[in-house]
């Protein structure tokens, strides 16, 4: 036989379950079960990011995915605890100015999400036409570790202002009007969403003005993850014509970032409330516009760009949250298996035909062993053990698969020319070989003819 036989399927079929298993391990191991909680970063109650917070909790709420809110001092605290692998935030708020890919590697952009304004009002009784008119004045800024007080220095230094020839304070949102009447400050930089109740307080009011940007567009080529507004006349109020005139306003974007090694499931559920929460039309922005498929400071992570680009997965679609997940796995499983499996049914057909070849490759080295046996004299045993060999080799050779058929007949052809020399032996020699070594049979007939 050529040694071929159940056993050898068995063997097969176990080494196959045990790459499929290692498999299976490798992807647990490397694409883990998703978090049921999501921590992300966001600010003091209250705040912007705070709100978008509840926002996305809200779309998220029927997803089977606990999201939890931290609340935080602000961007610059959110990117600690982001850059902290074990702070346990796998998502933050964050605006742009603050950090980049160069000094966060580790972490990656789910793409701007929407405008973050820096307003800028003061007295109607000045006129503020460019930032270094604010040289030597009292300005009120945001928290001392916020994002929003970082920046607004940074567009303030451009224009020459600083802290050794300006005072720098820092006064609450809600009390900017206060501080504007008591001549606290002299002007005050927010940072609030156009729908603040603060803010459109500070529009409506004949006692205070809004500054038009004059340096807006040398601001956003200076810093480029500034962007040039228009707040164009009458877009507050129509009707009482606020503001009077157009305004050019600079803005920075907020962000949402996540670390590097946050399991993938993370990124396409906070995808999902984030398209659900920032693409609709706004005051500065049309439908589209958020969220952006691209960052000016950070790597935008792929799978936010593919979800943003042609929506959510099939899978996504049609299956809950928890199970798509598990579907993903399995497919990926499957996959993975395919992968291990396909390839050794490619090679199994050409091993088997090696395996074959290989055998009658053994069985043609028998046969020149008996081919050099029939050159020699051959005692009657000799002749009979040669004849036994021969007989075994064309069993052997009887399993050949047909499809083989040039092998198999090979064989044959040689094993029959090997019996063909051993039959042209002494006529003793052939019928010993043929299974009578004591020759009795050949005598007997031989007398029986001669006795009629």
């Amino acid at each position: 036989m050529l040694g071929f036989n159940r056993w050898h399927l068995l063997r097969m079929v176990a080494a196959i379950l045990c790459a499929a298993g290692f498999a299976w391990l490798a992807l647990v191991y490397l694409i883990p079960a998703p978090p049921a909680k999501i921590t992300v970063a966001t600010s003091l109650q209250g705040d912007h990011y705070q709100v978008l917070g509840t926002r996305y909790q809200g779309i998220l709420s029927g997803s089977s995915v606990e999201l939890e809110l931290r609340p935080t001092e602000g961007a610059k605290e959110n990117l600690r605890l982001l850059n902290d692998p074990s702070s346990g935030v796998q998502a933050a708020f964050m605006q742009g100015g603050l950090s980049n890919s160069r000094l966060s590697p580790d972490l990656l952009s789910l793409g701007r999400i929407d405008y973050q304004i820096f307003w800028l009002f003061y007295p109607k009784g000045e006129t503020i036409t460019d930032l270094t008119q604010l040289k030597g004045k009292r300005i009120a800024l945001g928290p001392t570790d916020s994002g929003d007080r970082a920046v607004c220095e940074k567009i303030l230094a451009a224009a020459g202002v600083n802290y050794d020839n300006t005072t720098l304070l820092y006064v609450p949102s809600k009390d900017a009007a206060k501080a504007l009447d008591d001549g606290t400050v002299d002007a005050v930089f927010l940072n609030l969403p156009i729908d603040s109740p603060i803010l459109q307080s500070l529009l409506a009011s004949p006692q205070y003005r809004l500054m038009s940007f004059s340096e807006a567009e040398a601001l956003t080529r200076i810093f480029p993850y500034l962007v040039r507004l228009l707040l164009p006349r009458g877009a507050i109020d129509l009707d009482r014509k606020i503001p009077a005139t157009d305004i050019d306003l600079v803005s920075t974007t907020n962000v949402v970032l996540v670390r590097k090694d946050v399991h993938p499931t993370v990124i396409d559920v906070l995808a999902r409330a984030i398209v659900e929460a920032h693409s609709r039309p706004g005051l500065f922005q049309k439908v589209g516009d958020f969220p952006t498929q691209t960052d000016p400071e950070f790597t935008i992570a792929q799978s936010a760009r593919d979800f943003y680009k042609n929506g959510p997965s099939v899978l996504n679609q049609y299956l809950p949250f928890w199970m798509t997940s598990y579907a993903q796995r399995v497919l990926a499983v499957l996959v993975a298996a395919i992968a291990i499996v396909l390839p050794l049914f490619n090679y199994t057909p050409k091993l088997y035909l090696w395996f074959i070849r290989e055998r009658v490759r053994r069985l043609y080295r028998r046969l020149r062993l008996v081919d050099k046996e029939l050159m020699m004299e051959l005692s009657p045993s000799a002749a009979q053990a040669v004849q036994i060999e021969i007989d075994s080799i064309a069993r052997a050779a009887a399993v050949v698969p047909m499809r083989n058929s040039e092998l198999f007949f090979g064989l044959i052809t040689h094993i029959d020319r090997t019996r063909t020399q051993l039959g042209q032996r002494s006529p003793v020699e052939t019928n010993r070989s043929a299974g009578n070594p004591s020759g009795l049979e050949p005598r007997r007939e031989a007398a029986a003819v001669s006795g009629r």
